[in-house]
């Protein structure tokens, strides 16, 4: 970008601030978007992007500070007075509705009428949409129905109703956090097509390769304020993460894979595994794999195939119609959560707070959750209050649990620390295998980077690990296996050493992967 057209932007943020309660989400935030560059928001959860994004929307009222768009002050009352000014967002979740079709979803609530408007022109609304998919090369048809679509066909309609009523700044909020890999490609594809036609896009994401992929330039928020911005062909990952965080990150890497034994060396394994969900349909289908001592099997798929009821079926949380689950030579098919936890299989799930942790109760008390014996914190059939402290300030100590004490109301923390007392009570068990679900999921890249050491050193000491992850990046730095999961199957289990995201990408799809040459 040329020192012109950052002296003249299309938006322009200055000061910035919002709060909530006696929370300040975002502060003196300065913001400076050219047109028709592809500007990355980059920051920790709970950084504030989503505040000031939700602010550019007309979602939430700034308390101070100034927006300026081509050059001149607007207010932006609300999300109507943001179309009209030329802003679009495409929000993580989308909403539209699967039993419209593509054209009606694009023009819903804003459908071209005859007959003195009595009568929405079905005609002309196809054929305008027919004309912006045709203009930006999308390969979506105006009568299919939306239920039909694909998760990235859905997306492009999304963009498709931003760009309806000229959005010239368009608002990409975490954009592939349900995408195969392919649909990642060709998202990046369509990015690049409205930067060509002149398009404004600020693409929010905590994916750093794909900020690296498409993006012009980045700024970084931290802790609710503006750390600068910077030109994104002079940055790597390993820079803006750092960025990020104030101080340098370890981003994990694969460890060395050691040669895989025979199958009766597994602490767990799974054969034929098929559960149902209430209306009977199977969620679960012939699940077949093993782990043995020490190695970490990731699971990746597109979330909503199986992966949650796969998690749930191993910890004794769901109920199997058939197969089998044996850990070191023992069926536990039939055994309770409790027996099943007794005898060494750990669980963090993918909802800590509805799952993994009781909010209204201490850290201690959380800590001590399914520890009291094996921790000594029972005297004569009654909890030592002593002991228990003692017990979870070595945790907090352990797992660096920030802003806690033992008797911290445990809701009251970050998610990342939150994750921490999770990690830290399944851990101080020492687990014989440990199946762990969505790990990083709300969780900054300082306590990502902690959790993912972590996971590794469990592995290192004889755990057998299964990892569960809708991040790819997760899985392939972690794994030494990998398999695929669609529709309830593992249709594949890759070595690490031969797993790309073309080949796992392919395989979430329902494609074959081929080994590459």
């Amino acid at each position: 970008m040329d020192a012109s057209t950052a002296d003249h932007p299309i938006l322009h943020l200055q000061g910035i601030r919002k709060t909530f309660g006696s929370k300040v989400a975002i502060d003196s935030i300065d913001l400076a978007v050219a047109a028709g560059e592809v500007h990355a928001i980059c920051g920790e959860n709970g950084a504030g992007k989503s505040t000031l994004m939700n602010i550019l929307a007309g979602i939430h009222q700034p308390d101070a500070g100034t927006i300026s768009l081509r050059g001149r002050p607007v207010g932006i009352a609300g999300p109507a007075e943001a179309a009209r000014l030329g802003i679009g967002m495409v929000h993580q979740h989308f909403t539209l509705v699967p039993s419209m079709s593509v054209a009606e979803n694009i023009f819903l609530g804003r459908q071209p009428r005859r007959w003195g408007g009595l009568v929405v022109d079905r005609a002309a609304m196809r054929h305008a949409a027919a004309d912006l998919i045709s203009r930006y090369g999308f390969e979506l048809r105006p009568d299919q129905r939306v239920r039909e679509l694909t998760v990235g066909q859905r997306q492009r309609v999304e963009i498709i109703k931003a760009l309806a009523f000229d959005a010239e700044i368009l608002i990409l909020d975490e954009p592939t956090a349900v995408l195969t890999p392919a649909e990642v490609d060709d998202l990046m594809k369509v990015i690049d097509v409205l930067r060509d036609r002149g398009r404004t896009v600020l693409f929010i994401t905590h994916k750093l390769r794909e900020v690296k992929a498409v993006a012009d330039r980045v700024s970084v928020i931290r802790h609710g304020r503006s750390v600068g911005t910077r030109d994104n062909a002079g940055l790597s990952e390993s820079e803006i993460a750092d960025l990020m965080v104030g101080r340098a990150v370890f981003l994990a890497e694969r460890k060395q894979v050691p040669p895989r034994t025979e199958r009766g060396d597994d602490h767990l394994e799974v054969a034929g595994l098929t559960s149902v969900d209430a209306t009977g349909r199977a969620v679960l289908e012939d699940v077949t794999f093993g782990i043995r001592p020490g190695e970490v099997l990731g699971i990746a798929g597109v979330e909503g195939n199986g992966q949650t009821e796969l998690a749930e079926a191993l910890t004794g949380l769901r109920p199997v119609i058939s197969g089998r689950v044996t850990l070191d030579g023992t069926d536990i098919t039939g055994w309770s959560a409790g027996r099943r936890r007794g005898a060494g299989v750990a669980f963090i799930p993918e909802d800590r707070l509805d799952r993994g942790l009781s909010p209204t109760m201490s850290v201690a008390e959380n800590l001590a959750a399914s520890n009291y014996g094996r921790a000594g914190l029972v005297r004569r059939r009654l909890i030592s209050q002593a002991a228990l402290r003692r017990f979870a300030a070595e945790q907090i100590r352990r797992y660096d649990i920030r802003g806690a004490a033992p008797e911290t109301p445990v809701g009251t923390l970050s998610g990342g620390n939150m994750q921490k007392v999770v990690l830290a009570r399944e851990l101080a068990r020492e687990p014989r295998v440990l199946v762990v679900s969505q790990p990083t999921r709300g969780v900054d890249i300082g306590a990502s980077e902690f959790v993912h050491r972590q996971i590794l050193a469990a592995a290192a000491q004889g755990c057998a690990v299964l990892l569960i992850s809708s991040e790819l990046s997760e899985v392939l730095a972690l794994s030494d296996r990998i398999g695929v999961m669609l529709r309830g199957r593992i249709v594949d289990v890759l070595d690490a050493a031969d797993a790309t995201e073309t080949r796992l990408g392919l395989l979430m799809s329902g494609g074959r992967a081929e080994v590459e040459a």
